[in-house]
């Protein structure tokens, strides 16, 4: 006869298991105290930030911090050209991606795998080490001054990952079901897109959001590209406004930053559901 088993008290639970989430709860309020402190501090009045006391509260909130952002010359232009250029990289990333994935997936040629180490191994080079080349490749190219020469270099970045990442998807796609699809008369371009993109949505996702906030808070790139014509610099750029010889601005800088973090929050929050999954799915590939 076997022992009975241990019988569970409904409502209970494991004590590794609360560890697990005790641990996970420090870990989050640890992770998410900086961007308490820097929205804080955008609502704190300037002697509060002054302060050598700092105190993680206010009993008095203001808004000052944020109408000096707001009433800076140009800010609608530099939040636009921010938003122009990682719609550009989101969209052209992923559409590349997307078609380079399936080539070096579905595709037999020569110096495939060879390809796909290159991929890695582009993951692997600083991006200071290569902002000078790109300096000089802007210049000959006629790009700098212009929000090509930050679209360009953050394709480019972003793509190996994308790649890389999206095989996972397409190898997962069955073959039977594209020889079904072209026995039921679909061409290539059709079943790429009707059939195989919509399955390979959640990694393109997945892909979207990291291209979106490495673009998103450039500022090497900006920096280095964006010479003479301000009205081509995006919101990074702005913040230097805020840093001023005598003395910063951090309440100008903090409500600037917390500014620019909520169009990444809103942009989470829109793909989160698919966000999941499509981390679920290459963690599985």
């Amino acid at each position: 006869m076997t022992a009975p088993r241990a019988l569970r008290v409904p409502g209970t639970r494991r004590p590794g298991r609360l560890l697990a989430e005790a641990a996970a709860l420090l870990t989050a309020a640890v992770v998410a105290f900086p961007l308490y402190w820097m929205v804080l501090s955008a609502f704190k009045p300037a002697g509060e930030i002054q302060s050598t006391e700092a105190r993680p509260w206010t009993l008095s909130p203001s808004l000052d911090s944020f109408r000096r952002v707001f009433e800076q010359q140009d800010f609608g232009r530099y939040f636009l050209n921010s938003l122009l250029v990682a719609t550009a990289v989101v969209l052209a990333s992923a559409v590349v991606a997307f078609l380079a994935a399936t080539a070096v997936t579905r595709f037999r040629f020569r110096f495939r795998t060879t390809i796909l180490v290159m991929f890695l191994v582009a993951q692997m080079v600083p991006v200071e080490a290569l902002t000078i080349p790109l300096f000089f490749l802007m210049r000959d190219a006629g790009l700098l001054n212009t929000l090509g020469s930050l679209v360009l270099p953050h394709l480019a970045f972003s793509l190996p990952f994308a790649i890389w990442m999206l095989r996972g998807f397409v190898r997962a796609v069955p073959e039977a079901l594209e020889e079904q699809a072209r026995i039921d008369g679909a061409s290539h371009v059709r079943f790429l897109w009707t059939i195989l993109f919509p399955l390979v949505l959640p990694g393109l996702v997945a892909t979207s959001v990291f291209s979106f906030i490495s673009t998103w808070n450039d500022f090497l790139f900006a920096k280095s590209f964006l010479i003479s014509d301000t009205s081509q610099s995006t919101l990074p750029m702005a913040l230097l406004v805020f840093f001023k010889p005598d003395e910063n601005d951090w309440g100008g800088i903090m409500a600037g930053s917390t500014v620019m973090t909520v169009p990444v929050l809103v942009f989470f929050v829109l793909v989160q559901r698919r966000l999941v999954s499509g981390l679920g799915g290459a963690v599985k590939d």
